[in-house]
């Protein structure tokens, strides 16, 4: 493939650690630089991964940083990619793409006439788990799509992350924050939506901080903690999808997906490689279906954080698409736009853009390779 991709890091919160512990199996890219807008723990970081750590201004300078790993607050994501490819450098970033898509719009406009690539988390869906899900999908293993379901939920971030405030604020919530995975994943499946129906809610619950420097403080909700989604994609599949930060248990399936011949049970596509399960109809009778599990057949083996990064600098490398891409993100940011707008307004929201489905990533592929 050639010299790997030279990568900075904007971004040194707790989710870099992921990103960092799978570049090593990344033989297509090269960290170089990682910065924040705390300097002093950029430096402490990059001492720790053998890279300078320098400030946000200087890294996006640079000569040795071929492309911008995003990995700032979801307010910052427009404008450090815009800031990137101003200067003439790709970017990849964490989910969501932008804040909205007024944000996000002017970001693809820029690469495309720029002649550079945008790439957005998530990347799990290109794992074993999403990817084998949907090789039986288009093999018809349960015949033709009818509807899925998703429904994701836990009581609230603040019990586990220590600085957990940006979840409860404009461009978090579990739409934004956990939608990103399953509209992908649905999206992959079934194409793009076409109109969205939907409504929220919030509870008047106090929450506290529960673990770190800052446990026990309070946390200010401004946004919907309990969101219900009704998707229309083009090719007439019907999913449903609820996601929550109000739950404190549940006994609902996560992810599943019905067919004429059968039920598909999806893996959590926050996590890359969980198992596929199938319950195929018995000659189209009443009898009991037994639910077994699908042999891997797609996907990244072995993957994490990182991997939709080193897909996209392969397909630069190659001159092909990406699968993560910017596009992408846009469409799936523009479907939780609609369904925040569906839930205000208590109306059905048509989506405009559209969206090919990616490639799929065949068994045995590595991020050098298709």
């Amino acid at each position: 493939m050639g010299s790997p991709m030279k990568v900075g890091v904007v971004g040194v919160g707790v989710i870099s650690q992921q990103y960092f512990e799978h570049f090593p199996a990344l033989p297509g890219l090269e960290l170089t630089a990682v910065a924040d807008i705390d300097v002093d723990r950029a430096q402490s970081v990059g001492g720790t991964q053998g890279v300078r750590g320098t400030s946000v201004d200087e890294l996006i300078a640079a000569d040795d940083v071929d492309v911008v790993l995003n990995l700032t607050i979801p307010a910052a994501h427009a404008e450090i990619a815009t800031r990137a490819l101003e200067a003439g450098k790709h970017v990849y970033g964490e989910k969501p793409l932008a804040m909205s898509t007024a944000e996000a719009q002017p970001v693809l406009d820029l690469a495309r006439r720029s002649g550079l690539r945008v790439g957005s988390a998530p990347d799990t869906v290109l794992g074993t788990g999403i990817q084998t899900a949907r090789a039986a999908l288009d093999d018809g293993l349960i015949g033709s799509p009818v509807g899925a379901a998703v429904s994701w939920s836990a009581p609230g971030h603040e019990l586990w992350h220590p600085a957990p405030a940006f979840y409860y604020q404009p461009g978090g919530g579990p739409l934004l924050d956990m939608g990103p995975y399953y509209l992908t994943s649905l999206v992959s499946f079934f194409g793009p939506v076409l109109r969205v129906s939907g409504a929220s809610t919030r509870s008047d619950r106090e929450r506290t901080i529960a673990t770190g420097p800052a446990a026990g403080t309070p946390l200010r909700v401004d946004i919907d903690t309990h969101v219900v989604a009704v998707l229309e994609h083009v090719n007439g599949v019907v999913s449903t999808v609820t996601v929550s930060f109000e739950v404190w248990a549940t006994r609902a399936p996560l992810f599943e997906v019905y067919g004429t011949a059968g039920t598909l049970g999806v893996p959590d596509p926050n996590r890359f490689s969980d198992t596929v399960s199938i319950a195929v109809a018995q000659g189209g009778t009443a009898q009991p279906r037994e639910w077994r599990d699908l042999p891997t057949s797609a996907g990244y083996a072995d993957a994490g954080r990182g991997y939709g990064l080193a897909d996209m600098a392969h397909a630069v490398a190659t001159d092909r698409p990406h699968r993560a891409s910017g596009e992408l993100a846009f469409h799936v940011l523009e479907v939780m736009e609609a369904v925040s707008t569906a839930a205000r307004e208590h109306t059905v929201v048509e989506v405009r853009s559209r969206v090919d489905r990616p490639d799929t990533v065949p068994a045995g592929a590595t991020p050098g390779s298709w």
